[in-house]
């Protein structure tokens, strides 16, 4: 990881225009978005389609060649919905795609590339409609969804469960369990009674821990200069000699 040359009112300055950006780019394309959101990259992040709320503390990570996509194309104008609930976390490339109804549970974490869909949007025999059958899916509170996963149709997965890297989840999947595989299975049970640790505890304090990461910036940044971050734009060889 590089090290962070810009100055701390640089920095500062970069940061209220990200969240200048989520609040008027993306915020209207909402429902509701809740407060404490923190969407890195927002110029990737792309959000469409009526109904979508969102909760507090949404984390969402956009990259330019894996954004975030959150979208409802429901089978009539104003119809479908995803409702994301707090302390959500959305890493680079996750893609969520409503017909009638996604719903997401407070704490659930997307690693990069997780894709949760509600429909197959073409029958087998005549592609140019839907499946005329309403298959939500509705995914638990501190739901982990590992590195490229997808959720199809119809699925519930209950709360703390894991979904493995790569893994196809086209049943529902019972709480407190890991499943791997295509389809996936229950490959481990997790046992409640040692308890979890949860996003929604990391953000107890929301403004305290704002406070903490903006102390830590002051710390971190306090001795760079103005030229030599100038310098590392347009010459990043040279601040490394």
């Amino acid at each position: 990881m590089r090290e962070d040359l810009r100055p701390y009112w640089v920095k500062k300055a970069y940061l209220r225009f990200r969240d200048w950006y989520t609040g008027y780019f993306l915020v209207p394309e909402c429902e509701s978005l809740g407060p404490h959101a923190t969407v890195m990259k927002p110029w990737f992040v792309r959000i469409s389609g009526p109904n979508i709320r969102i909760g507090r503390n949404l984390t969402a990570i956009g990259e330019r060649n894996s954004p975030v996509e959150i979208g409802v194309w429901g089978r009539e104008p104003g119809q479908g919905r995803v409702e994301i609930g707090d302390c959500v976390l959305l890493s680079p490339g996750s893609r969520i795609s409503a017909c009638d109804e996604i719903v997401i549970g407070d704490g659930t974490m997307f690693a990069h590339g997780v894709y949760v869909t509600d429909s197959d949007w073409h029958t087998l025999y005549d592609r140019t409609r839907r499946d005329e059958r309403v298959l939500p899916v509705h995914i638990g509170r501190n739901v982990w969804l590992g590195d490229h996963a997808t959720v199809l149709k119809g699925v519930t997965i209950g709360e703390n469960s894991v979904v493995a890297a790569r893994a196809v989840v086209t049943r529902d999947v019972p709480p407190n369990v890991v499943v791997a595989g295509n389809p996936a299975k229950v490959v481990k049970s997790l046992d409640p009674e040692q308890g979890f640790t949860t996003r929604m505890d990391y953000f107890a304090d929301p403004e305290g821990l704002a406070r903490f990461f903006d102390q830590v910036d002051r710390d971190v940044l306090a001795g760079n200069s103005l030229w030599r971050w100038l310098l590392s734009l347009v010459y990043p060889a040279g601040v490394r000699r």
